[in-house]
């Protein structure tokens, strides 16, 4: 080959990387804008009249995301008390997402409860299960985490997060 056709080989090359990277990078940026443009028309909406469930606590889920985790445990609690009777099932989610919001601020016996409260409402929720066990471990409660681990593999036996976890505290508790 000569040297120009080496360079249009090299140059299409680098047009198609630039091409896909380009088209990786817009796509980033309007997911992004979309998430943020949804969480500033909810916050509005919120702040100046009373919502919906679902409303708060898709707020609150998008405060998570952003690792706002107090601003979000108020919207998730907001959400528990506009929840409809109807719609009971659904707290399982909220509870979750509620206890993930305590575990992030270090304050795991109210994230203990809310995931118990979820488990009260669905016992074979294996987020829960797994949340759950993951805040006991960070209490340094072994063996309550290695039961918890074991009921989500009672549950759901692929589970790959509860059973790496439950044979890692099994090496530590033997």
């Amino acid at each position: 080959m000569e040297d120009g056709n080496y360079l249009v080989v090299y140059l299409g090359i680098l047009l198609a990387l630039l091409s896909v990277a380009a088209f990786f990078v817009l796509k980033q940026v309007w997911v992004t804008r979309r998430t943020e443009v949804t969480l500033s028309d909810l916050q509005t909406k919120l702040t100046k009249e009373k919502g919906t469930a679902l409303e708060y606590y898709e707020l609150g889920s998008l405060l998570l995301d952003k690792k706002l985790y107090a601003q979000a445990a108020v919207y998730l609690k907001k959400a528990l008390k506009e929840l409809p009777e109807e719609e009971a099932e659904n707290a399982v989610l909220i509870h979750n997402a509620l206890g993930y919001s305590y575990f992030a601020q270090d304050q795991f016996d109210l994230a203990i409860r809310q995931y118990n409260e979820a488990l009260k409402i669905r016992p074979d929720y294996v987020t829960a299960l797994n949340n759950l066990g993951h805040t006991y471990e960070r209490k340094q409660l072994m063996p309550q985490a290695l039961e918890t681990y074991e009921k989500s593999l009672a549950t759901e036996p692929a589970n790959e997060t509860a059973q790496r976890r439950a044979d890692s505290l099994r090496k530590r508790l033997a």
